[in-house]
């Protein structure tokens, strides 16, 4: 990598190299670079991250499974999925994720990575309220990335996407369990989201057994106030058992749910910075030019 990105020494003494090339010309080695350099800038100009919005649950504990199986679901479509947990479970970002925000991404795997993020959005608030630049952060902090996941309480994503959503059709995944508190709380996002964001559709994900009784009737309870009192479609549901173990592969009707969410998410263009570095020294170019779906 270094030695395709930077000059390579030479024995030649500076003097006859001079000679040997006509004035006013470049040196062909220097033009190769540069047009290599140039190649992989506009490669890179036309890959697109993904934002995922997942709203918190507090009356849940289903946010890391929630999380896990859509992890799954993206790696099993060969993408690169950065999970970052901003809701209140999560721990705070690390000290030096302050001046950089890579540091605070974690490696858990070839195809996944993790941030801690508690308090995130608030610190990129400007002076209206919008944190709409943590996303830039996001994209340019890992830019292997193809799909970022933001789990976070509704006031906080409306905070973040907002301003960038206008324009788009963003849809954002609910979840709850199968019991009153949860769809509660469920309901008061939805109610967020519609007010404040200006988002009137969402996908769904009930975390019960597969023997629940309750988990298809606060499916359409939920679907159905969302739709009288708020005018916000539930796009669809399903069920998400938490009893089933992690490395169970995810259901055909899961990764398609994983899939419409893609359509639904926030398309944001690779910057700049985060082309240099990938250009860095020692940086490895992920495998894919772009993913999948761009």
């Amino acid at each position: 990598m270094d030695s395709c990105l930077t000059e390579q020494r030479t024995s030649t003494p500076l003097m006859s190299t001079t000679q040997s090339m006509p004035q006013g010309k470049a040196h062909p080695r220097d033009s190769r670079m540069a047009d290599q350099a140039e190649g992989l800038r506009q490669m890179f100009a036309t890959r697109v991250l993904r934002f995922v919005p997942v709203v918190a649950n507090p009356s849940t504990r289903c946010g890391g499974l929630v999380l896990e199986r859509l992890c799954s679901a993206y790696a099993s479509f060969g993408l690169h999925t950065l999970v970052v947990d901003a809701s209140l479970q999560a721990r705070q970002p690390v000290e030096l994720a302050e001046f950089d925000l890579s540091e605070g991404v974690e490696a858990l795997s070839a195809q996944v990575s993790y941030m801690a993020a508690r308090g995130l959005p608030l610190r990129f608030a400007d002076a209206r309220g919008r944190s709409d630049t943590l996303l830039d952060a996001l994209g340019d902090a890992c830019p292997q990335a193809d799909v970022v996941l933001v789990h976070a309480s509704a006031s906080e994503l409306v905070r973040v996407f907002a301003a960038r959503a206008k324009g788009h059709n963003l849809c954002p995944l609910l979840f709850t369990n199968d019991l009153a508190e949860g769809l509660r709380d469920a309901y008061a996002a939805v109610k967020v989201m519609s007010q404040r964001g200006g988002w009137l559709a969402y996908d769904l994900l009930v975390c019960a057994s597969t023997r629940s009784q309750q988990a298809q009737a606060v499916a359409e309870r939920l679907a159905r106030c969302s739709d009288d009192f708020l005018g916000v479609a539930q796009r669809s549901w399903r069920l998400l058992d938490p009893r089933e173990p992690a490395v169970t592969d995810p259901t055909p009707k899961f990764l398609e749910l994983a899939g419409h969410l893609l359509q639904g998410a926030l398309p944001h263009a690779l910057g700049d910075t985060a082309f240099d570095q990938l250009m860095s020294p020692g940086a490895a170019l992920p495998s894919r030019a772009a993913p999948v779906l761009n």
